[in-house]
């Protein structure tokens, strides 16, 4: 008998009867979850799988995973309403994990709990440049960084850090989903594994991590968790793992949250040459190559573009880059006119999102002071108009360390003091990030494409960089002014009769430009809006 006790995260609607037993409704797009106990010895590294058929018939096979002692589970996100049935198989054979069978029902969600629920799992869209749920809904990508976030927080913490993230309009949180440079363990000394040249893996360790990224979607977030994070020691960072044990590391993560909603980092902070890029593109097929799999990219280090070399790679679903934490020329430079700005038409398509401007409180490596909201602003626009619009990430020192009190995060001794993150969950910049989700969730941010030829006066001065960008039929452009003045626009690039708007950053207030010329109000940034209204 099925216990009748089933956790919100499982997303289940259930009816527990008066003997306990549980007539099981899995929501569409929710999470089926299966617990199966091995009558014999199992290897943890045992090949243990499902073959689930859908109501349509289509089949889909899906790995499970290992969770300690004899006990194994498979996670499933269905995606039909109707009866499921599977079958599993195990390699070796064990008796209670081979040949099981059975069936469950999926509902469409009377009243859908999350964005998640209502549209579907977020892919790539139908054009490639940005992402959009299940349904064709436009997904826009405004990622906060909470890399320690899952490892140290308590619940507590997280909840209310979620909490406010989501009233600041963020939609995806990123974070580190085992050990690496900038913690060696959980808060509780978990690992998620052991050893080197063959590792073993902890599966007390993601039970902290299940709860994590269950709350994530609960509030309709995104995950972006990174599953192998790569600079550092090597006995330290799974991105440094023989091959074989790091796709068998990440294959365990992928098989224990894929019915979660995500996109998932394969590598964090990898400084690609030709070896790491050939080592890189084996094990992103490894992980991910002849299976469904939610959107997969990699997060390389700063002023890196990996996509030369990645684009013929199947399972790379976007392109993540990181402009870095300089804060002088050389960094805005690059974020203004480098890779991103230049190659974002490479074939075949895909979104293009800066995952790591500098962070706001972080010491700037080339000025020698912290960013400051109104260095942040920049960035985050830039990043945005740069290339087709899908979206940016933002990040706060002490966030992403995620420390308790004012501290130099680990390995990270360049970078200055960190406050805790209680202090800068409430630096000004992250409640600008509520104006940038109102501002694009106003507009079809989606038809939107850079176009320096708009501006006939770009400054050439480096930090003083107009970005625009406008839709192919004219009809809407946005331009981001970082320190006011006038905009002379190509007029027979746009449709006749647009309104002018201007849009505060810093305050999120808005304006008619009454004036023949385009003058923004003050000499601080703004955003021209030309939009039929």
């Amino acid at each position: 008998m099925r216990p009748c006790a089933i956790g919100l995260a499982a997303l289940l609607l259930s009816f527990c009867g008066p003997t306990g037993e549980t007539a099981e409704k899995i929501a569409l797009w929710g999470r089926w979850e299966e617990v199966f106990t091995a009558a014999g010895e199992a290897p943890e590294d045992a090949s243990f799988t499902v073959r689930l058929t859908a109501p349509s018939g289509a089949d889909r096979t899906v790995d499970g995973f290992w969770d300690g002692a004899s006990v194994w589970k498979v996670r499933f996100m269905p995606d039909e309403t109707g009866k499921w049935s599977y079958r599993t198989a195990a390699e070796p054979r064990v008796e209670g994990l081979d040949g099981q069978e059975g069936s469950f029902d999926v509902t469409a969600a009377a009243a859908p709990p999350s964005r998640f629920m209502k549209h579907g799992p977020v892919g790539l869209s139908s054009t490639g440049h940005y992402l959009a749920h299940e349904d064709s809904e436009p997904f826009f990508w405004l990622a906060d960084t909470a890399w320690n976030g899952a490892l140290k927080s308590t619940e507590e913490a997280w909840d209310a850090y979620l909490a406010d993230r989501v009233a600041k309009g963020f939609s995806a949180i990123q974070f580190v989903a085992t050990q690496w440079r900038a913690a060696y363990a959980s808060a509780e000394g978990e690992v998620a594994y052991t050893g080197f040249e063959e590792i073993s893996i902890n599966p007390r360790f993601f039970d902290r991590i299940d709860r994590r990224i269950d709350k994530i979607n609960e509030l309709g977030l995104l995950a972006a968790p990174v599953l192998l994070w790569t600079l550092g020691e090597p006995e330290r960072n799974p991105g440094r793992l023989p091959e074989s044990q790091a796709i068998r590391l990440a294959r365990y993560i992928v098989a224990r949250y894929q019915a979660h909603h995500v996109v998932w980092f394969l590598a964090g902070d990898e400084n690609f040459s030709e070896e790491s890029g050939d080592r890189w593109r084996r094990i992103g097929r490894g992980v991910f190559g002849g299976r469904e799999h939610a959107p997969a990219t990699i997060h390389p280090q700063g002023r890196q573009w990996f996509f030369d070399d990645f684009a013929n790679e199947s399972w790379l679903d976007l392109i993540i880059y990181q402009s870095s934490h300089g804060g002088g020329p050389i960094t805005l430079e690059w974020l203004q006119s480098g890779p991103p700005a230049q190659k974002w038409q490479q074939e075949p398509v895909r979104p293009v999102i800066n995952s790591e401007p500098g962070y706001e409180g972080i010491l700037a490596l080339e000025r020698g002071e912290p960013h400051t909201a109104d260095d942040i602003r920049p960035q985050l626009w830039w990043s945005l108009l740069n290339t087709p619009v899908a979206g940016v990430s933002y990040g706060a020192h002490g966030i992403w360390s995620w420390e308790s009190e004012p501290s130099v995060a680990l390995n990270h001794d360049r970078f200055g003091i960190a406050m805790p993150w209680k202090e800068a969950m409430n630096l000004p910049g992250s409640g600008q990030v509520r104006h940038v989700a109102d501002f694009f969730g106003s507009i079809e941010w989606w038809a939107l494409r850079p176009r320096k030829e708009l501006i006939l006066n770009q400054s050439a001065e480096v930090g003083g960089h107009i970005g625009a960008a406008a839709s192919e039929d004219g009809t809407l452009a946005v331009i981001y002014l970082p320190r006011g003045g006038t905009v002379r626009l190509q007029a027979d690039l746009l449709a006749p009769g647009l309104n002018a708007i201007w849009f505060n950053p810093r305050t999120g207030q808005s304006m008619l430009n009454e004036r023949d010329l385009f003058t923004a109000p003050t000499n601080q940034d703004w955003v021209l809006l030309r939009v039929l209204r």
